[in-house]
């Protein structure tokens, strides 16, 4: 029996597996027209035996891509009477100030396809006025007629009582099968007209086209005698499993990245590191996150795409900062004569110019070639060959004669504006939020992270950049190690200590009864599940919230003492200050349900001993680092075939079978016991 992780990133697919105590890996490239052939293609190269696969645990980009590239489903909206422009409404802020030109976000379902039912219950959950039942037969047939694929239900105040959107979903489900129906209550129980609204549609809007390319996955496995677990990455760090998937995709808008800075999480643990960044950098972008103690941050809120005019998601997402940088960036010369990279990427097909598929546009991938830092005979250990001269001539054609510029010149510009962007996301992590990166380390990874870390480390003075075992796998290994998650929400309005005892015991069994009917359906047993409770607490006359650790309603009803003391610790940790003795409300309750998986199997193979596996005889070649006229001789070696304790200073390149690592003139790298690699940047000036 083994257990199998596969990312899906934009330009590849990852696979890393744990066999009969050994680890399995594979890359491949990306199927867009229908990913699960790089699904296929990655499990024929790692030489899997489905069949024999206990669990396979997956990640992928195609929820969070719908909605950026709008490919989603078409979709309707119903609410409740006289609430209808709550969703194009949104929030009546401006959050770009200065900009002039600012617009709003524009909604994912059009004001047409927006209908009102009568039918309304009051904020404490009793039914004002009757849901009107034929209305939504009668909106149903209306939708079927004009071509609907999904449809989200959202009611006022559904959070505290669904028995209107259960009623509507039941005749939408039962007469109209064919349509995605998504209740704002099945997803989440919290208050947020908007961005429950929000949610509730991007769930249906990525719903088709997640669930059918979940179906064709699991037809695929399950036609090759595979009867174990389909577990799916979730946006908060855990899985779920397929059948929920396919119900909620919006839980797995950021199903790939987190897997990386879950791995790069256990790694800074196992390596006594406090305050690191992880730093992933694949094909199509890359991705920044401050993890500390060991644990990458959850937030309660998260916008899609861009932070001013994106979709919000009400739904627990680790934090992340993602820019539109990556090996597959595309490089172009705007109308007034400036070089811009990204944010549109090549992906898998056609890919770089170098790739040899009939790409015109030069991306990073090919200015890296073209400056010596990558190798074309050894690309993906040599399973691909990349062909320097296509790389040099489109560079030349599109870059370099508009500037001016000569070829070589031009390759280095489009890499140091590919740095300068993703730096610009280690500093929204770091800089941003009050660390300082003198007092950081970074862990990189991904395909093309190793290539860039360093000048991005450069860039913020980060001292330390280590660079893990597998790097271009690592976020298929994070798989691994997440565990399985599923996250509750109530909402429970009162002041601390004057909530009705009632109430709250009622909250936390409702909350624990939900969390114990989940892991049946998921096939656990309740009692390997921990349970972790936690209250939304704010002083009266705040907007916003921090969540408190409770262990019961007791804390929220009787025994109030160390709950307060608590919040005003983490109110003034978190702003600077505290009102001790203000009074406290209470907004929701929360419960995190967790069952753990590898991490401790993963964790162990982190820090075993390294051995060399091959042997290689070390190379050189000139590189391109600050001068274009004036490349350097550097070393070129091969990581499996480095024992631990070497050293080694730069001008360096380190090459594997799945990334390549670029060591600055000055720097060192070192090979630590348990074969990372920990890079020492040079002084600067």
């Amino acid at each position: 029996m083994s257990i199998v992780g596969v990312d899906i990133g934009g330009t590849f697919t990852d696979l890393v597996g744990y066999e009969n105590g050994r680890i399995i890996t594979s890359k491949t490239s990306t199927v867009p027209a229908d990913p699960t052939e790089g699904v296929a293609e990655s499990l024929r190269l790692a030489n899997c035996d489905i069949s024999a696969i206990g669990e396979l645990l997956h990640g992928s980009t195609i929820a969070i891509n719908t909605v950026l590239e709008r490919k989603g489903a078409k979709t309707a909206l119903i609410t409740t009477e006289g609430f209808r422009d709550i969703y194009a409404i949104g929030r009546n802020n401006r959050p770009d100030a200065f900009n002039i030109m600012f617009k709003r976000p524009r909604p994912l379902v059009t004001r047409d396809l927006t209908f009102e039912v009568a039918g309304r219950m009051t904020a404490t959950g009793e039914e004002l006025t009757p849901l009107d039942e034929a209305r939504v037969v009668a909106l149903g047939e209306q939708m079927v007629k004009l071509g609907v694929e999904a449809v989200a239900v959202c009611f006022m105040h559904a959070y505290n009582n669904p028995a209107h959107e259960v009623a509507a979903g039941a005749i939408l489900r039962s007469r109209f099968p064919k349509l995605f129906v998504t209740l704002s209550h099945e997803i989440l129980r919290e208050y947020r007209e908007y961005e429950r609204t929000s949610t509730t549609a991007l769930n249906a809007f990525v719903g088709p086209r997640v669930d059918g390319y979940l179906g064709r996955l699991e037809r695929f496995v399950l036609d090759r005698k595979f009867a174990g677990k389909i577990q799916i990455m979730r946006s908060n760090g855990g899985t779920m499993s397929i059948d929920r998937a396919r119900r909620e995709p919006v839980g797995m808008m950021e199903s790939g990245p987190v897997a990386g800075m879950i791995g790069a999480g256990r790694l800074a643990s196992l390596m006594g590191w406090d305050s690191v960044i992880g730093f992933d950098m694949g094909g199509t972008t890359a991705k920044a996150t401050l993890i500390t103690g060991g644990l990458a941050p959850i937030e309660e809120g998260y916008v899609i795409g861009d932070e001013f005019t994106g979709q919000p998601m009400q739904l627990p997402v680790v934090d992340i900062v993602e820019v539109g940088a990556g090996g597959g960036s595309i490089a172009w010369v705007d109308a007034t004569g400036g070089l811009r990279v990204g944010p549109v990427s090549a992906g898998a097909d056609p890919g770089p110019v170098c790739y040899g598929r009939g790409a015109e546009e030069p991306v990073v991938t090919d200015a890296d070639l073209v400056l010596g830092r990558l190798n074309g005979d050894r690309f993906l250990g040599g399973a691909m060959h990349l062909d320097r001269g296509l790389a040099a001539a489109a560079i030349q054609k599109k870059i370099a004669e508009p500037l001016g510029l000569e070829t070589v010149e031009a390759a280095l510009g489009v890499a140091r504006i590919a740095d300068a962007a993703m730096s610009l996301a280690v500093r929204a992590v770091s800089v941003n939020r009050g660390i300082d990166p003198r007092d950081a380390v970074m862990i990189a990874f991904g395909g093309a992270g190793p290539l860039h870390a360093i000048a991005i480390a450069k860039e913020i003075y980060i001292p330390t950049v280590v660079i893990p075992k597998l790097p271009g796998n690592f976020s298929a290994l994070g798989m691994l190690m997440a565990e399985w998650r599923q996250d509750f929400v109530r909402t429970l309005f009162g002041q601390l200590a004057k909530v009705a005892v009632a109430d709250a015991e009622r909250a936390f069994a409702e909350l624990r009864q939900a969390g114990e009917e989940i892991l049946l359906a998921d096939r656990f047993a309740p009692g390997i599940a921990h349970f972790a409770f936690a209250a939304d607490l704010r002083y009266r006359g705040q907007e916003h919230t921090i969540p408190i650790p409770v262990p019961d309603a007791a804390a929220l009803t009787t025994d109030t003492a160390a709950t307060s003391a608590l919040f005003d610790e983490q109110h003034d940790k978190r702003y600077g200050h505290a009102e001790t003795g203000q009074l406290i409300e209470i907004v929701n309750l929360r419960l995190v349900v967790t069952v753990p998986r590898m991490e401790d199997t993963i964790g162990e193979w982190l820090s075993q001993p390294w051995e060399p596996t091959e042997t290689a005889i070390e190379q050189s070649r000139k590189v391109v680092f600050e001068d274009p006229a004036k490349p350097v001789d550097a070393r070129v070696l091969w990581r499996p075939a480095l024992p631990a304790g070497t050293e080694i200073v730069g001008p360096a390149v380190i090459e594997e079978p799945n990334s390549t690592i670029l060591i600055h003139p000055g720097d060192t790298a070192r090979i630590t016991a348990a074969g990372h690699i920990v890079v020492t940047l040079a002084p600067q000036e």
